[in-house]
């Protein structure tokens, strides 16, 4: 079955090659990556897979998550907390080993301490979002040991807008939920000044779901009765933001600065009137100036001070646990040229405090202090040869209220060779080494998480974790056409991971964080074709994605909560006026979920669209549309294998999403 479905899934570009060689040229535009240092490149020029998704692509695929919202992507998936709380998982690997930034400086909150804490970035109102997968530790530290996203916002500008005056609205509604969502962009220029604001708000109700909250497995295990069906009960989710950047573009370099306010209600899945109530307040300095001295070529300094708050209330006017951190995160970067050798060099340093007040409170006060500096160079030579490495050294130290101060010194390298060829193929292979420092949950947690019905023991001996991964890929392109291989192996040594132990406190069952060798396998499989005058008369476009994972221990089991196989692919015809297009997800079964975890059942789920571009009628400039989308169209019961609630939370059911993006 799975075959056939692999079959039918990439026929479309198998047919669209077959026009290739008379139908008119488009071409396949590789999108710019800013968040790796050294010289500019694209995606297609990087050894590591990579991915970009610009504001049409968010605004087409938004959900009420950024890991929900990115998770259509090869080798992501997402944490699935619900409506309310979702991480990326990059390659099989989230949480606290996947950086998540805004703007290139960390999201300063605490999503990586618990699935049900919210990502202090939900792509909303970004410009676009940057997917690095495999190992980042060389610019961004230990946290990135398994990947990055960087949510870029465009509050500071670094370079002057072709328009003097801009904006962006953009509104939704959802049936699945009752929903409305809803964002604007303004900008203006003055002279040198460049002004932006954002703002957006979402207002979800409960969702819609296509079975029984239970999922069958967890029924005939327990005993248990089905549970609510129809609607999951405390399933809502209300968020808003606004935020401001003024910047300074000269000949020469910019600077500028941003704030951002946001706030998030929504509820826990598991409790009947549970919910958290998240603050945040951000300030972003940044600035860069063209040196070009014949060594330096530019130097860019970020910073960025966030104050964040949450409250996890067990019903109205009746407050829980507090979750408070405080940090700071700035980085100096330095381009420059060594005879052949284009390159940066930078330092880092982020200094945070999480304080967790109330009797439900699994982590306590943690002070965390990093320090890192890295170099990177890269040579291509006139042969489409090119090299490329670099080094980074790391100390955190983390000081707790009850254990005390550890620290760990951290050290991280890569090295990677490519090729191209005019012929359009690109190989190219590189291998990496990083390390982790364990971080507050890992090392003293001690309590009852009720959001997760686990009761959870750090365990403050903890060594730093290490992982050696080797990546090849193989891509080709043409002006329409593009597919590739991405394949890597990732050996760690002392992998951290929470390990059930049979024991029950206060009604829970006890978790214990533990380490152990693990190995990763895996890859991501891709293809992209455009047509222009084909079929019908329309302009197509097909892609497809394949990406599939393998965990295991040293000792032969599972590791938990990695993702099926999954096959995503798409299709859309657009006459210019109007565009039709259709995506499929297929996801196999997940039957080697790790010791104390249930086998996740496979699903196939379609989606449709439709986009009426009004500006050919006067509305609105160039990208201003009315859209209409169908999503789970067949009513499918999802369960994500990635998720702690996996048997308990179900995906939503069908939803009909239909709204305005209009540009100004």
């Amino acid at each position: 079955m799975k075959y056939l479905l692999a079959a039918v899934a990439t026929a479309p570009l198998l047919a669209g090659m077959a026009y290739a060689q008379a139908e008119d040229e488009v071409r396949i535009e590789q999108p710019v990556i800013v968040t790796l240092p050294g010289p500019q490149r694209t995606a297609g020029e990087m050894v590591s897979n990579v991915a970009a998704l610009d504001r049409k692509a968010l605004v087409e695929d938004m959900s009420s998550t950024l890991g929900d919202t990115l998770d259509r992507q090869p080798g992501v998936a997402s944490t699935s907390f619900g409506q309310g709380a979702s991480r990326p998982v990059l390659r099989g690997l989230g949480a606290e080993r996947v950086q998540v930034l805004t703007n290139g400086i960390g999201v300063i909150d605490v999503s990586a301490a618990s699935p049900d804490h919210q990502v202090a970035a939900d792509g909303i109102d970004a410009v676009k979002v940057e997917i690095l997968r495999g190992p980042a530790a060389l610019v961004y530290g230990g946290q990135a040991i398994g990947g990055v996203v960087n949510v870029i916002d465009g509050l500071i500008m670094e370079d002057l807008p072709k328009r003097p005056l801009a904006g962006e609205a953009y509104a939704a509604s959802n049936s699945v939920n009752d929903g409305t969502e809803a964002g604007g962009r303004i900008q203006g220029v003055l002279g040198s000044l460049v002004g932006t604001l954002t703002a957006s708000t979402r207002d979800f109700g409960n969702y819609d779901i296509p079975s029984p909250a239970q999922s069958d497995r967890l029924r005939a295990e327990n005993g248990e009765p089905a549970g609510p069906d129809g609607e999951l009960p405390n399933s809502f989710v209300q968020t808003n933001s606004v935020a401001g950047g003024l910047s300074w573009v000269g000949d020469k370099g910019f600077l500028g600065g941003a704030v951002r306010q946001q706030s998030s209600q929504y509820g826990l899945p598991l409790e009947e009137t549970a919910f958290i109530d998240l603050k945040q307040t951000r300030y972003d300095v940044r600035g860069g100036l063209n040196v070009d001295n014949g060594f330096f070529t530019d130097i860019t300094a970020s910073a960025s001070v966030a104050d964040y708050e949450h409250t996890e209330f067990e019903g109205p006017g009746e407050p829980g646990t507090i979750f408070k951190t405080n940090g700071f995160e700035g980085r100096i970067e330095a381009g420059h040229v060594i005879g052949p050798l284009q390159g940066e060099f930078g330092i880092q340093y982020a200094d945070s405090s999480l304080d967790a007040i109330g009797d439900e409170a699994f982590i306590t006060p943690t002070d965390t202090k990093s320090v890192g500096v890295f170099f990177y160079e890269t040579h291509d030579f006139d042969s489409g040869l090119g090299i490329e490495g670099g080094l980074r050294g790391e100390q955190v130290d983390l000081d707790n209220d009850g254990a005390g101060k550890v620290s760990f010194d951290l050290a991280s390298g890569s090295a990677g060779v490519h090729k191209h060829w005019d012929s359009g193929w690109f190989l190219g292979t590189q291998v990496s080494w990083a390390e982790r420092a364990p971080n507050q949950s890992e090392l003293f947690a001690d309590g009852p998480h009720l959001a997760t019905e686990q009761y959870e023991i750090g365990d403050a001996t903890l060594g730093k974790e290490r992982g050696l991964n080797f990546e090849g890929t193989a891509r080709w392109e043409n002006d329409t056409m593009s597919f590739g291989a991405n394949l890597f192996l990732t050996d760690f040594s002392d992998f951290i991971y929470l390990a059930a132990t049979g024991a029950e406190l206060d009604d829970l069952p006890v978790y214990e964080f533990r380490q152990q060798d693990a190995q990763f396998t895996g890859g991501e499989l891709f293809a992209n074709y455009q047509l222009l005058d084909g079929p019908l008369k329309a302009d197509w476009k097909f892609d497809a994605g394949l990406d599939f994972v393998k965990a295991e221990f040293d000792d032969g089991s599972d590791v938990p909560y990695v993702p099926p196989v999954t096959l995503n692919a798409g299709a859309e015809a657009d006459w210019g006026a109007l565009a039709l297009g259709a995506k499929m997800t297929w996801a196999g079964d997940q039957d080697s979920p790790g010791i104390g975890q249930l086998p996740t059942d496979g699903y196939v789920t379609a989606d449709l669209h439709a986009d009426l571009d009004i500006a050919r009628y006067g509305f609105g400039r160039t990208g201003t549309k009315l859209f209409l989308e169908a999503r789970n169209v067949s009513d499918e019961e999802v369960r994500m294998a990635t998720s702690v609630l996996k048997d308990s939370v179900p995906q939503p059911g069908r939803n009909i999403r239909a709204g305005i993006r209009y540009l100004f």
